[in-house]
């Protein structure tokens, strides 16, 4: 939900900063991979026992994800590559959260292969919704709005990753609420089926 109320909100200073980083030669696909270099240090942070710097990476990785689409319409450079990269990348990054976790914490494996199943039943589901579903407005890839979206997702691991003594219970109200947001998914997808002409 922050992800689609609160973007016009911190858009102004997003889109500031793109033209700031186009200005010094660099191009969305340089901060997409950056992200996912930053984002991806967050899973052996944790591993080996450095969770604020974790925390750290994750979100640094998390503002250049938002600033690289911004980039990319900036410099009319948005492509369907772009977006694959983006949609990948954010998963790479967040199984490597997970993966960091699971090493670190071993008695929480059962409860973070519960989160993984349904992370990936989840984005099937936005995948497919949002290939068969046109994009309107400034994005390239239909986002279906959800209770959990991305910076939601980013406020869970951050707890998983700090607040190691609820690990299990955090991770179980992850799943449940990011499985809540699938079935939602589900029913409007329904709804867009039925509205739209085949």
């Amino acid at each position: 939900m922050l992800d689609t109320y609160g973007r016009q909100l911190v858009q102004p200073t997003v889109g500031w900063v793109a033209k700031k980083l186009l200005h010094r030669g660099l191009s969305a696909t340089h901060i997409t991979f950056l992200a996912l270099g930053i984002g991806v240090m967050s899973g052996p942070l944790v591993a080996i026992g450095l969770p604020i710097l974790a925390a750290v990476a994750l979100w640094f990785s998390g503002a250049l994800d938002v600033v690289d689409g911004s980039m990319a319409r900036e410099a009319k450079s948005a492509s369907p590559w772009g977006c694959l990269l983006d949609i990948t990348f954010d998963q790479v990054v967040e199984l490597s959260v997970i993966i960091g976790i699971a090493i670190r914490f071993p008695e929480a494996q059962l409860a973070l292969l519960l989160l993984t199943s349904v992370l990936l039943v989840s984005m099937t589901v936005f995948l497919i919704v949002g290939a068969l579903v046109k994009a309107e407005g400034f994005k390239a890839f239909y986002y279906q709005p959800g209770l959990i979206e991305r910076s939601e997702e980013l406020l869970f691991l951050t707890l998983m990753t700090l607040a190691s003594t609820w690990l299990i219970e955090i991770t179980i109200v992850f799943s449940f609420v990011k499985l809540l947001t699938t079935v939602l998914r589900m029913k409007q997808a329904r709804q867009l089926f039925k509205d739209r002409p085949r």
